[in-house]
């Protein structure tokens, strides 16, 4: 959410930002402004006429006290519908693109940055994920067809094994105190942020609808699973409730940055998805995700972001997959984003990159909803950035193992670094 000082200093640029992130929904900023002005006189009005109640209760003037009351609920009433009316407004406005943003519809106005790794050359057609995962008997849609639905899904054996090979992995370096890898990371990219670590966090899967609204996540609801007898949704992903960990609060200014590396398994209708997308595990309903979630100053959100991907970026060379960065344009960008970087992986069965990885860094847009403060120099409260990221998605990782490291004969090598964990170098696959 933007501060209605802003928007009324700055409307231009608040359309600008309306019209380039394509918002279908009518926004009437001269509304907003005009019922800003209403909410602040009808304030000034109520906080006016409780003074005189105050004043009348010392005086024990019973019939003046009566009047007033009176008047004063008539004003709150008043109040409450032009406040809502505001904050239905308010809530719709996207938060401003960064300089760098690229203006464009959708995702062919996205800016690859950077490229890295070689696209590996086989000798054979490469096959996508679910042909090799259902011939290796380590991916079994058909049966979770049978007992939960369409996108839902088995994994078996060693692919379920190099599942939990991979989070150890990503968990180690940057939340584990005793193989920590961020110093590294951060001399390496030449980053001037501290190396304090992630701490690690199983957060809820099931989150308040309130509460999700105030992440500016609520939205689109028909891809979000309710549970209407609790009035409860499935969290999406980890960021969901790492997010309002710290709403409500104030933080000593010393204390940042907070960073969260949260595990949580997610859920998602993806509605609207149809074709070959929905065959094995690349959109399904319900995935696992390792997030990560940073609360920091204002100066300092940009190297935070940074941070991010260099994290990311360090994770794939490690399992030695090819990728890109990619900068997002204004119209393919989350309402809540500032700064949107997403990383995709070379998926060879596709013949095409991926998103595997994103990172939101949304500036005071969320923490303004949670009401997340810090105290600056001066003693004064003020809003939190806030940055999140994903370290793995681990199904889109699976599949670009698979395809990447997949052999003529069927059976997919196990990157080097998983080796020693998994006890083996391939996976050759066994019906169960």
């Amino acid at each position: 959410m933007l501060d209605i000082k802003f928007v009324k200093e700055n409307k231009d640029l608040v359309l600008a930002s309306i019209k380039n992130r394509n918002v279908k929904t009518p926004i009437d900023l001269d509304r907003l402004i005009e019922l800003s002005k209403d909410r602040s006189r009808i304030r000034q009005q109520i906080d006016e006429l409780n003074q005189k109640r105050n004043q009348a209760a010392k005086d024990k003037d019973i019939e003046l006290g009566k009047k007033l009351k009176e008047e004063g609920a008539k004003l709150e009433a008043e109040f409450n519908k032009i406040d809502k009316e505001y904050f239905d407004i308010l809530i719709l406005i996207p938060n401003i693109p960064s300089a760098d943003t690229p203006v464009g519809p959708d995702s062919s106005g996205n800016k690859v940055l950077r490229q890295f790794g070689e696209k590996p050359k086989f000798d054979f057609k490469p096959r996508e994920h679910f042909d090799l995962g259902k011939e290796l008997g380590i991916i079994d849609n058909e049966k979770a067809g049978e007992v939960s639905g369409a996108r839902f899904t088995y994994l078996k054996g060693d692919l379920a094994r190099m599942q939990l090979a991979i989070m150890n992995l990503a968990t180690s370096l940057i939340a584990d105190p005793h193989k920590n890898e961020l110093k590294e990371i951060i001399a390496k990219n030449d980053l001037q942020v501290p190396a304090a670590p992630f701490c690690f966090v199983i957060p809820p899967t099931l989150i308040k609808p309130a509460v999700l609204n105030r992440m500016a996540r609520l939205e689109p609801r028909e891809d979000r699973y309710h549970l209407p007898a609790d009035d409860l949704y499935l969290v999406g992903s980890a960021e969901h409730t790492l997010g309002p960990l710290h709403m409500d609060e104030t933080l000593a200014a010393e204390s940042l940055p907070i960073r969260y590396l949260g595990y949580s398994t997610s859920y998602r209708r993806e509605a609207g998805t149809y074709g070959k997308d929905t065959r094995g595990i690349l959109r399904v309903h319900q995935f696992d995700k390792l997030e990560m979630e940073v609360f920091c100053l204002p100066e300092d959100s940009y190297k935070e972001q940074e941070l991010m991907v260099s994290i990311q970026e360090t994770l794939l060379k490690k399992l030695g997959l090819p990728y890109q960065v990619v900068l997002i344009c204004t119209g393919d960008m989350g309402s809540p984003d500032h700064r949107q970087i997403d990383i995709e992986t070379w998926m060879p069965g596709q013949n095409c990159y991926r998103e595997t990885h994103t990172t939101d860094l949304t500036t005071s847009y969320q923490s303004r909803r949670l009401n997340t403060k810090f105290k600056n120099k001066d003693g004064k409260p003020e809003y939190v950035h806030m940055v999140d990221g994903t370290l793995v998605a681990i199904g889109r990782i699976l599949i670009a193992i698979m395809e990447n490291y997949q052999q003529k004969d069927g059976s997919i090598k196990i990157p080097e670094i998983l080796i020693p964990e998994m006890g083996q170098e391939f996976i050759q696959g066994k019906k169960i």
